[in-house]
């Protein structure tokens, strides 16, 4: 458990019942269980996904309840795996600020072994498999998932008719059968357990979450391949617009400014729901960083009417799922259900944003759980880097620049959650946009039925971002993690927004130069040619105002600063000879062509009417997005390429071991 890089130390045990403990300098103590388990096709399978969620889906989960809402633990994940040979129950705990593994791991052997003693009731097992029967559902509803879960069940289950046998037998779960499979598989002797203990305390001040992940990929250097010669085993594909008329979503308004997306499509029963709040990190003060997520994560916590748990129940009943997450630039709503349970996700969502009281025992809860996050974070190099990263190219009292740290987070009084959310929270700032099988009046009815009565006051806060300038020289800082055998490196400076003229064109731009590790310059050269990282990619983030260029990679420490020479050489290339002609066409294809499946996804689908709407944008952009991308010239691309990217004026942030600062930047 909690693998952390080179030169651990592990001290084991021939008894099965002693835990494996794993110590070196790292950040929050985790503990790790896990239990053999049959291959797919056993009949114990369904049985056991039902156990897994009754154990952990959910606030009113049994594993939860002891481990989380006691203080004990910030978190705990479960999952089964059933492969064709054999399979495993893993568990994993994050514990509490200075809680001891011991105790932990105690307390979770009681709570198993409660369950196995005393059993389950059937309210939880009726709830947990109509859970485990619309997640299955809910992700299968686009090509991509159904061809995957076609192919996973011919070659794991022998049968690509797999799901249709599984759930079947999942709806003929009873209550002995989920007791049964615990005493059968869960046992104290068939049990392996880690402990993640760490030894040095972590640097603080730096946090918050990284929009991509770190990459963790072995590989074999080979030959690059050009995409010339990739270009021949293409199909050929049909780019021009279709003229067939494309259905576009229906637009309505209440009085109290809250606009509603509609757009209908029966090809499953079930309902997409995707929400944008006015709300996001950009409005947190300097002095109690973390508070607009404070806000949006304790929303759930409780209403006039109904406490924390009731709220969760209502949902996990119905297999529904209602999310909020914090960005820079507003509040993000997720949301799904089978078609019939749509009522009860409005219900919930209107009832949160008008009545949240803000317990003060959940605020507290989460806090502790919020500061267990952030020392995690911080022990992270691409947490630590992207930190640095943005706070290096945006000064202090830039929006930005703010970014949570333990101070901050325990400045926080409930006095101020209830004041930022009176204050940012309004449907004048709100957008929602549907997308599955329902009837549009009576969405309409329903939508203004329960968000009419959503009142505001005075005028919507607004922010005005100052300008920032390019960094003069380069400008290079290598934050040094403790126990890192791997450095993860940021390189930009602020970038474009979305209604930027050349927003198409730097996509394009963007694809060649670093949007896919495989095919791109930095791919090809870097990872492939000369073997110096494990990934690498680009991205031009683009908001309502400026994002950031930025290039990820992750690297040894020996080859860092050749990677991060060798991509300065790749901009400058590109920056002054431009990109080919074959280069753009066969990048055109590949965003357009991704573009399309994407909107099959029924999540990718209203997230991209959603944000059209948010960005002022028409409707028929979501059409008309691939139209604009055709129409890109060679000759925009490498104008782009000159005016974006600027090798010599730029923030290179590298976090992990320590890397020599003046060879990276030559």
């Amino acid at each position: 458990a909690g693998g952390r890089g080179q030169g651990a130390g592990v001290i084991s045990s021939s008894f099965s019942s002693s835990p494996i403990v794993l110590r070196e300098p790292g950040a929050g103590r985790l503990l790790q269980v896990v239990y053999p388990l049959p291959d797919a096709n056993q009949p114990d399978v369904p049985a056991l996904d039902v156990m897994d969620y009754i154990f952990t889906e959910g606030r009113n989960s049994r594993l939860y309840q002891a481990l989380v809402e006691s203080g004990l633990a910030s978190e705990v994940t479960a999952s089964v795996t059933s492969l064709r040979e054999s399979g495993w129950y893993e568990i994993l705990v994050t514990a509490g600020s200075k809680k001891d593994l011991k105790k932990i791991d105690s307390v979770l052997s009681r709570a198993i072994a409660n369950v196995a003693e005393k059993g389950v009731t059937t309210e939880e097992v009726e709830r947990a498999k109509t859970q485990l029967t619309a997640d299955v559902i809910l992700s299968n509803r686009d090509i991509t998932s159904q061809a995957m879960r076609l192919g996973n069940d011919e070659t794991t289950g022998g049968d690509y008719r797999y799901t249709d046998r599984y759930l079947a037998a999942v709806r003929l779960v009873k209550p002995t059968d989920v007791v049964a499979v615990i005493n059968k598989y869960l046992t104290k002797e068939a049990r392996t357990v880690g402990f993640f203990e760490p030894t040095q305390k972590q640097i603080t001040g730096v946090g918050d979450k990284p929009d991509s992940a770190q990459t963790t990929e072995n590989f074999s250097p080979g030959v690059p391949v050009l995409p010339s010669e990739v270009v021949k085993y293409l199909p050929p594909v049909d780019l021009a617009t279709d003229t067939i008329a494309q259905v576009l979503p229906q637009e309505f308004k209440l009085t109290n400014g809250l606009r509603i997306l509609l757009l209908p499509d029966h090809s499953t029963p079930t309902v997409t729901l995707s929400g944008y709040i006015q709300a996001g990190t950009e409005f947190d003060p300097d002095d109690r960083a973390g508070l607009a997520a404070f806000v949006a994560d304790n929303l759930l916590n409780g209403t006039k009417s109904k406490d924390v748990l009731t709220i969760a129940k209502i949902l996990a009943e119905r297999g529904a799922s209602l999310n909020f997450e914090v960005h820079r630039e507003g509040v993000h709503i997720e949301g799904d259900s089978l078609a019939g349970d749509l009522p009860v996700i409005l219900e919930i969502l209107a009832d949160v944003v008008k009545n949240s009281t803000f317990p003060a025992q959940e605020l507290e809860l989460h806090r502790q759980q919020t500061l267990t996050d952030l020392q995690l974070e911080l022990d992270e190099p691409a947490e630590v880097a992207r930190r640095i990263f943005v706070q290096s190219i945006y000064p202090k009292k830039h929006p930005l620049h703010t970014f949570p740290t333990e101070e901050s987070l325990q400045q926080i009084q409930r006095q101020d959650v209830i004041d930022f959310k009176a204050k940012h929270y309004r449907p004048d700032t709100t957008v929602l946009a549907l997308v599955g099988d329902f009837d549009i009046d009576k969405m309409r009815s329903l939508i203004k039925n329960e968000f009419g009565n959503w009142e505001a006051s005075g005028q919507a806060p607004t922010l005005k971002y100052p300008p920032v300038s390019m960094p003069e020289k380069i400008v290079s800082v290598n934050p040094v993690l403790p126990g890192k055998a791997q450095a993860v490196t940021y390189m930009g400076y602020t970038g474009i927004k979305r209604y930027d003229p050349r927003f198409h064109a730097a996509l394009v731009l963007n694809q060649i130069l670093g949007g896919d590790t495989l095919s791109s310059r930095l791919g090809a050269e870097v990872r492939d040619r000369q073997g110096l990282s494990y990934g690498i990619y680009s991205y031009f983030q683009a908001g309502k105002n400026a994002g950031t260029f930025l290039i990820e990679m992750q690297t040894s420490p020996a080859d860092t600063s050749q990677a991060i020479a060798s991509t300065r050489q790749i901009l400058q290339q590109i920056h002054q000879q431009g990109v080919t002609a074959l280069e753009v066409e066969t990048a055109k294809r590949t965003l357009i062509s991704n573009y399309n499946v994407s909107l099959a996804n029924p999540e990718e689908l209203t997230d991209r009417i959603l944000m059209n709407e948010v960005y002022g944008l028409d409707k028929v952009e979501l059409h008309t997005f691939t139209d604009k991308l055709q129409k890109v010239t060679f000759e925009q691309v490498n104008q782009a390429a000159r005016e974006l990217l600027h090798p010599d004026q730029i923030v290179v942030v590298t976090a992990g071991p320590s890397v020599l600062a003046e060879k990276s930047i030559r």
